[in-house]
């Protein structure tokens, strides 16, 4: 199996446990070489490994999406939720075959001038204000006009960006093989509005109210400026990325244990 890995922190690539993961990974038999973007993917290549935290393979997924590969996060940051195997744990597995890949949905914004700026989210797209005054976003679901949502800003997320920036805006959690999308205000100034579960197939329009030239557009941790007048349209884009996940892998229990899901002293057993 060949295997390509992303890594954008620097100051990893002499760090003792990613040497130690690609000497294992070495003596397996796979073949392993670095990459920093989609000209560095050799052909006959069968997985991208992501080294690093979740923004990390925030990057990495946007790769892995353009090339049709899948994606294996290896946590080498802090928190892990989507980078969530074990250096130590990921040679073994591949070797044995013990892993399954799982297609992720994800999300893309539209009619950005000329084409340019990040389109494509696993997480979430963004609409955020410039300046110091609030934005006001009207939002259409399938032609059909939501309230004017008057906040910082507006983000759109997948099922697996529920537990992202969508979850500290106040937004639902929801298992990853869900289809939906989440429209969630951020910071709203109307105390009476509340984050919206829409089906994937929903097309989302989205429009500006601002004092600002621009907004923000984010997709994931990549971000572009567009202007105030602009009329953008966000989408689901089914299965398109396949996550690598390891055997014994669940989101429940990684609820419980990176997000604190539960953490009541009643839930605990002596």
């Amino acid at each position: 199996m060949n295997l390509a890995y992303y890594l954008k922190d620097s100051s990893l690539e002499l760090d003792p446990r990613v040497l130690g993961l690609l000497a294992e990974l070495g003596a397996a038999g796979f073949e392993v070489y670095p990459v920093r973007d989609s000209a560095d993917v050799r052909e006959g290549t069968d997985m991208l490994l992501s080294f690093g935290g979740d923004g990390t393979y925030l990057s990495a997924a946007a790769l892995a999406a353009e090339l049709s590969l899948p994606i294996l996060g290896v946590n080498f940051g802090r928190l892990g939720f989507l980078s969530e195997n074990k250096p130590e744990d990921v040679a073994s597995a591949l070797s044995r075959g013990d892993y399954s890949i799982q297609r992720r949905g994800m999300v893309r914004v539209s009619g950005l001038a000329g084409g340019d700026g990040p389109q494509l989210a696993l997480n979430e797209i963004c609409f955020l204000r410039e300046g110091a005054a609030m934005l006001g976003v009207d939002v259409e679901v399938d032609s059909r006009p939501l309230p004017t949502y008057w906040a910082d800003g507006l983000l759109v997320a997948t099922s697996s960006g529920s537990t992202a920036y969508s979850l500290s805006a106040g937004g639902p959690i929801c298992l990853p093989e869900s289809k939906v999308l989440i429209i969630s205000p951020i910071a709203p100034h109307n105390l009476n509005v509340r984050p919206l579960v829409v089906p994937d197939s929903a097309s989302i329009r989205v429009s500006f109210r601002s004092r600002d030239a621009a907004v923000r557009v984010t997709a994931d941790n990549r971000g572009y400026d567009v202007p105030a007048s602009s009329s953008l349209t966000v989408s689901a884009v089914p299965g398109a990325v396949g996550r690598v996940v390891l055997g014994g892998s669940n989101f429940i229990s990684a609820l419980k244990e990176r997000l604190m899901w539960g953490g009541d002293i009643r839930n605990h057993t002596e």
